[in-house]
């Protein structure tokens, strides 16, 4: 049997300089913290995070931007991190705004191949983001590219050996259109059940999905950073 130290060793080494990398959660809800600790003792820099928001400064994704990690970040806000918010001020992280909604389609997108859509959610103005348009019926319509990453890290309440996933309320949230659109998914679930535990109709996310699977070691922040 692999025990726990060859696992984490064989994530970590997973991360690389440069990636893209997208995190589930909602603020820290569902945010993945083995994980994200497995990222931060990787050492890697330069990512672009792919995710719903900056979460706080000591939960959740909020670390890896204290420790300089994330050099690009494609979210639909980050006022909860002020951190966050100094560095993009000071030009150390490049922000990528974009609306919840839009954000979580682009991420679908590239989940299920298609390489962009359209959306007549008029936002790029405001923001001064030059975006490609065009006008069907004499409506403008603005082209929103899809969303594609090497890496999805995604918390579950369970799973089974094959990966199948099952979430709990609201931590469901970015979970499932993330695990389809990334190249290598990684999953930190707080049950890993054998095949056939899991009930069809509690099957969130399917194993195809999957590649890797690890045990949680639970969600009290203050350990999983030390």
């Amino acid at each position: 049997m692999i025990n726990k130290e060859t696992t984490e060793k064989y994530i970590r080494g997973l991360f690389k300089h440069g990636q893209t990398i997208m995190v589930g959660g909602f603020g820290g809800i569902g945010n993945p913290p083995t994980l994200l600790k497995l990222l931060k003792q990787s050492s890697t820099s330069s990512l672009t995070m792919i995710s719903n928001d900056a979460a706080f400064p000591d939960i959740g994704v909020g670390r890896l931007f204290s420790n300089n990690q994330v050099k690009q970040l494609i979210t639909s806000h980050i006022g909860s991190n002020p951190l966050a918010g100094e560095k993009m001020l000071q030009g150390d992280l490049q922000v990528e705004f974009c609306p919840q909604g839009i954000l979580m389609e682009r991420i679908r997108a590239g989940g299920v191949g298609l390489p962009a859509f359209l959306s007549n959610i008029q936002y790029a103005e405001a923001l001064n983001l030059e975006k490609e348009k065009i006008e069907i019926d004499d409506q403008v319509l603005y082209i929103e590219k899809a969303l594609k990453a090497d890496i999805a890290l995604i918390y579950a309440k369970k799973s089974d050996r094959f990966g199948n996933l099952f979430y709990e309320s609201t931590a469901i949230n970015t979970a499932p259109v993330m695990a389809m659109a990334a190249t290598i998914t990684i999953v930190e679930a707080e049950e890993i059940l054998e095949l056939g535990e899991l009930q069809p109709n509690e099957i969130m996310t399917p194993g195809i999905f999957v590649n890797h699977v690890l045990l949680s070691k639970g969600v009290d922040w203050k350990w999983a950073w030390e």
